[in-house]
């Protein structure tokens, strides 16, 4: 009798997970026909639309001034343009230029500084040197880019950011004695 109940117990639960499975792979369309009839999936036709980036605010253009010091570093670093004028939400790409004077491998990092102050919270960089540090080789030269973007959430009566790289020598690094 044991094995009879047992017998019972196993095809019931059998019956069970082939009626979950089945109710699970019934979800799937359902769910679909859901998520359409909400407009969630909007994300699905969003690649018909034409490229472009609909952030850009093109009736803005904002001034970034460029600007680059060392301190206490061998090295010769500059922009290789005073300025870029740029659309808030707009994509733009600028190069630096390093050299290490020295006569020995040199490594320093850049730290980035604003004008105004509350310019930074708006200013995203994407690729930048100074997210890492840098190791030049004697008499080195080496172009970097910085690739950014100007949030269009940036108060209106900023007009003109003023971005400073100042690269300092990592302290145990270098040729140093």
């Amino acid at each position: 009798m044991n094995r009879v109940a047992n017998r019972r117990t196993l095809m019931r639960l059998a019956v069970v997970a082939a009626a979950m499975f089945g109710f699970g792979y019934a979800l799937v369309p359902f769910y679909d026909a859901i998520c359409r009839a909400l407009g969630v999936n909007e994300f699905i036709q969003a690649d018909a639309r034409p490229a472009g980036n609909t952030q850009v605010d093109a009736s803005r253009t904002i001034t970034v001034e460029l600007d680059a010091n060392v301190h206490d570093v061998p090295m010769h670093f500059k922009p290789l343009v005073r300025y870029v004028k740029v659309h808030p939400g707009e994509l733009a790409t600028v190069e630096y230029e390093i050299a290490n004077v020295r006569g020995a491998p040199v490594t320093a990092q850049a730290v980035p500084s604003y004008g105004p102050a509350r310019a930074a919270e708006h200013f995203r960089k994407m690729e930048c040197f100074c997210f890492t540090q840098q190791t030049l080789a004697a008499g080195e030269t080496r172009r970097m880019p910085l690739v950014f973007m100007v949030d269009p959430k940036l108060p209106r009566d900023v007009n003109t950011i003023t971005l400073s790289y100042t690269f300092f020598e990592v302290a145990g690094r270098g040729g140093r004695s």
